[in-house]
C-alpha cells in the first residue's frame, strides 16, 4: 500500500508482521529489521507512506534472500 504525500514530506515507513506470519517475536523482529534497513538505503523513493505487510513464507527464508525480494520490490514502486 502506498499513500502519496506533499513533495516536501520525507518517505515514511510502516510495517505489520503478524503472529500469523511469524510466531516469535526473535523472527518478527529480524523482519522488521531487515525491511527498515533497505528502506533506509533507498534514496530514490518518491515521497510517499510505503506499508509492508509480511507473508508467512517470509521466515523461512534466509536475510539475503529477504533483501534480495526487498530490492526487487523497491525498483518496481
Amino acid at each position: 500500500m502506498v499513500h502519496w504525500t506533499q513533495q516536501n514530506q520525507p518517505a515514511r515507513l510502516g510495517l505489520i508482521v503478524s503472529k500469523k506470519a511469524a510466531p516469535k517475536a526473535v523472527d518478527r523482529n529480524r523482519i522488521k529489521r531487515l525491511v527498515r534497513e533497505s528502506f533506509r538505503h533507498q534514496t530514490a523513493l518518491k515521497p510517499a507512506d510505503y506499508v509492508m505487510v509480511a507473508k508467512p513464507s517470509v521466515k523461512q527464508l534466509t536475510n539475503q534472500q529477504v533483501l534480495q525480494n526487498l530490492q526487487q520490490l523497491w525498483q518496481r514502486i
